[in-house]
């Protein structure tokens, strides 16, 4: 009876410390690999001048310059004082270097130039010269003005553009005998017919409501301004400046209005017609020609 007692015991013993069996540990699951592209640029990285460092002149980067005549240009070779300089381009396109005696530059962009000027001098001179042309200062586009100004002539563009209100500024303005409509013509391509001239009003421009951008080769014409008399029963007979587009109507305004005794009604114009004089009826919205004369009646009662 005891010894059943004791296997008992030794059998609970056993039981209460064997050690548990546990589940072998899973290894953590890795999310799933995914192969990530490479983020692409939705643009295209411009291709570099070899010379200069600079991305190509493209449309997109507005107009490219020409070099021409009487141009400053500043030339700037890396390490190479005695190349760094200011070059003024001489009437025949050629600028005067070191080492490379004449240069032609006339009707190059600043790229191109670069690149010459860098061939010739790795032609012999150095191993790689690295060389910018930037333009100093504009001096071969110009605009021709003429007509009534005080000092018609030549007008040299200080940058590539110049504002027509700054080309009469340089030509000294407009004399009192000048028309208020200012012509400009572009210049036309070769083998193409004559632009047809642009036409400014010059109280609007000096308003600052109208204004257009000169280009080099353009003509700019101010002629004589064109004149009309007015007489009658207006505040100040006389001649007036005549623009283009001007009514009866307007006429009137210029001549400080209809006197008390003045009437709109039954107005006369003296107007040249194939060589002869003769008198015309108008009406207030009539347009004036040059050299008419405006008669304004006086009132029946």
């Amino acid at each position: 009876m005891m010894v059943t007692n004791t296997l008992s015991s030794l059998t609970l013993v056993v039981a209460l410390g064997a050690p548990v069996c546990a589940q072998p540990a899973q290894p953590p699951t890795s999310p799933p690999q995914t192969s990530a592209r490479p983020h692409q640029p939705q643009f295209e990285i411009p291709k570099q001048d070899g010379q200069s460092g600079q991305p190509r002149p493209t449309p997109q980067t507005g107009e490219v310059y020409v070099i021409g005549p009487q141009d400053s240009l500043s030339i700037i070779v890396t390490d190479e004082a005695d190349l760094t300089n200011k070059y003024r381009v001489d009437t025949d396109g050629a600028i005067t270097m070191p080492y490379l005696n004449r240069v032609p530059v006339a009707g190059l962009t600043l790229a191109e130039a670069q690149v010459k000027i860098a061939q010739m001098l790795q032609a012999g001179y150095l191993r790689n010269p690295q060389v910018r042309v930037e333009v100093d200062q504009f001096k071969s586009r110009r605009v021709f003005v003429s007509g009534e100004v005080r000092t018609p002539g030549y007008v040299t563009m200080a940058g590539t553009t110049m504002t027509l209100l700054e080309a009469l500024a340089l030509a000294g303005s407009p004399t009192q005998n000048a028309s208020n409509d200012i012509k400009v013509v572009h210049p036309s391509k070769p083998g193409e017919k004559p632009n047809e001239p642009i036409t400014v009003n010059r109280k609007e421009l000096e308003l600052g409501r109208a204004d257009i951008t000169l280009q080099d080769g353009d003509i700019v014409n101010v002629p004589v301004a064109q004149r009309f008399f007015i007489s009658g029963f207006v505040k100040n007979t006389g001649y007036y400046v005549l623009d283009s587009g001007t009514t009866v109507s307007q006429a009137i305004v210029l001549a400080g209005g209809l006197t008390d005794r003045g009437s709109d009604r039954r107005i006369k114009v003296g107007r040249l017609v194939k060589g002869k004089m003769v008198e015309l009826p108008a009406e207030l919205t009539d347009k004036v020609l040059a050299n008419d004369e405006i008669k304004i009646p006086s009132r029946i009662f």
